[in-house]
């Protein structure tokens, strides 16, 4: 099991292994290739989680039903994405009752900080996440940095931890530098992690196991989301994005792998084959 591995590495070994990783195309697996058991390690249970969003339309008008069949497929954590109607209280209520925790949530941080570190108390989260910005300029990619910094600190008060949830846009430069680089640079290290989100990040022509080793260990969640050959987004293990390689690389450092499809076609079928691959997958 990966964490039983942890207490192996040090921070030598984590860097000389992510180092001799190849460059972007080595998160492609072949066809046929990327689900293939590699090893013996596993993701733990309690480390499979579930973004709501990729329910959102069955959520909206049966929020208990919707939740019960995500702990009958064998979840134990989710990760919110709103409370569609509800208050935390009334959502948490439902959390409870179907004995599932939301250990995380997606956030804004221009809002009233101080309610939104209320309702994540609520609902029971020990992280928050800002799940999207985007900026023409990379000064005001600086400034909004330097509001992350901000947040965080208050974050930090209430013993909640903030992160950012990356799309494909911060790996495309403006006059030459990548927002995302600007992003890592300017937010504090010990305060702000870093959910990366595995088919925004090989979509924008990155490779997560580089984005991990140069940001160790600030990355600390996944976004597992697949990726077919041509570039539709697909359901966890069922296309070309080379996980193994990704979870093998950086297991022992990862708190959370987060199940999540923008626009699936049987939202619950989807939860079902990507709590099965992060069950089965071996690396």
């Amino acid at each position: 099991m990966c964490g039983q591995e942890a207490e192996q590495y040090s921070r030598r070994t984590i860097l000389n292994v992510a180092t001799a990783a190849l460059a972007v195309g080595a998160a492609v697996a072949l066809p046929g290739t990327a689900g293939a058991s590699q090893g013996r390690q596993r993701v733990p249970l309690d480390k499979i989680s579930i973004q709501l969003y990729s329910l959102r339309s069955l959520l909206q008008n049966d929020p208990e039903g919707t939740l019960s069949a995500l702990a009958d497929i064998g979840y134990r954590k989710v990760e919110l994405a709103g409370t569609y109607g509800r208050s935390a209280t009334e959502f948490r209520a439902i959390l409870d009752k179907v004995h599932l925790k939301a250990s995380s949530t997606h956030v804004g941080i221009d809002g009233d900080l101080n309610q939104t570190i209320a309702d994540a108390k609520i609902l029971g989260n020990s992280s928050v996440v800002v799940p999207f910005a985007q900026f023409a300029t990379i000064a005001e990619w600086e400034a909004f940095a330097g509001r992350m910094n901000s947040a965080a600190a208050a974050f930090k008060k209430a013993r909640l931890k903030l992160g950012y949830h990356n799309h494909d846009h911060e790996f495309h430069p403006i006059d030459g530098v990548l927002p995302y680089d600007v992003l890592t640079a300017k937010t504090n290290k010990r305060d702000v992690h870093l959910e990366i989100d595995l088919f925004w990040a090989v979509n924008g022509g990155a490779d997560p196991v580089e984005l991990f080793r140069r940001n160790y260990p600030r990355v600390t969640q996944y976004h597992v989301k697949d990726r077919t050959a041509d570039g539709q987004m697909t359901d966890p293990g069922t296309g070309v994005i080379n996980f193994p390689r990704i979870f093998a690389a950086s297991c022992h450092n990862i708190g959370e792998y987060i199940v999540e499809h923008d626009q699936p076609t049987d939202p619950l079928n989807t939860a079902k084959v990507g709590f099965e691959y992060l069950r089965t997958v071996r690396f």
